[in-house]
């Protein structure tokens, strides 16, 4: 009766994951595609070919007027990957602001990520870095809560990374900046951020990457079966 209650993660969360998950994913092709376009980037308010550069991509452009050092340009898939950029954009926008009013309207937030003000120290993260450098599989406990480097984590990337991105993306939309011209003013300029949204889009692969990694390492079935169906595969009486 106690297993049939106790979810790991409830139905808002599950359908939320995938959905955000399913939308970065095709954020990131569509993105790497628009780079490629113009593997270039700045500092400011504008830039072009004809303007110093703050760093290149040493990859082929799509475009034969952007000078990369290559021969020949490759393929230009410019028009599909924008458009499938911005609406999975906005798709990853609504389902964040009911994921993230959800979370604090039902304690989510609160009850499964907040970390105590006592494991907050540096001797806590310490032991805890360690144990992910050391590979350690976690205690069956641990299938039903977030460890303190978990927590840490999810909050910096719902709090910080995904809001960031989101800002710096609307900063780069010409109608956007029309109505809000501060929004892009105090990222430095339109450059300015979009040379911001790559640096956080690797973040968020960084983590996305650690984040399957230690799926796979901690168990990835019961993994994998927690976020579709809310239980671990493990009973709740053996844990």
């Amino acid at each position: 009766m106690a297993e049939a209650q106790h979810l790991r993660h409830s139905r808002l969360v599950r359908v939320t994951h995938w959905v955000i998950t399913f939308a970065f994913l095709a954020l990131l092709v569509s993105g790497l595609e628009i780079v490629v376009s113009h593997p270039r980037f700045y500092w400011g308010e504008t830039g072009n070919v004809n303007t110093p550069l703050l760093f290149k991509i040493p990859i082929p452009s799509s475009r034969n007027m952007v000078p990369t050092g290559y021969g020949y340009v490759l393929p230009d898939q410019n028009g599909w990957s924008r458009y499938l950029h911005f609406q999975s954009a906005w798709v990853l926008v609504l389902i964040g602001l009911l994921y993230g009013v959800a979370g604090l309207l039902n304690g989510h937030f609160r009850r499964n990520l907040l970390p105590a003000l006592s494991d907050i120290s540096p001797k806590s993260l310490a032991g805890s870095i360690l144990e992910h450098l050391r590979f350690k599989r976690p205690s069956a406990e641990e299938a039903w809560s977030y460890n303190l480097l978990q927590r840490l984590a999810y909050l910096l990337v719902i709090f910080v990374l995904f809001p960031m991105i989101i800002w710096t993306g609307l900063a780069m939309s010409p109608s956007f900046v029309s109505v809000v011209p501060a929004a892009v003013n105090v990222l430095g300029g339109q450059q300015s951020a979009r040379t911001l949204h790559f640096f956080l889009t690797g973040a968020l692969v960084l983590f996305l990457l650690v984040h399957v990694f230690m799926v796979f390492l901690t168990g990835f079935r019961s993994r994998m079966r927690a976020m579709i169906t809310g239980r671990p595969a493990e009973p709740l009486e053996r844990v």
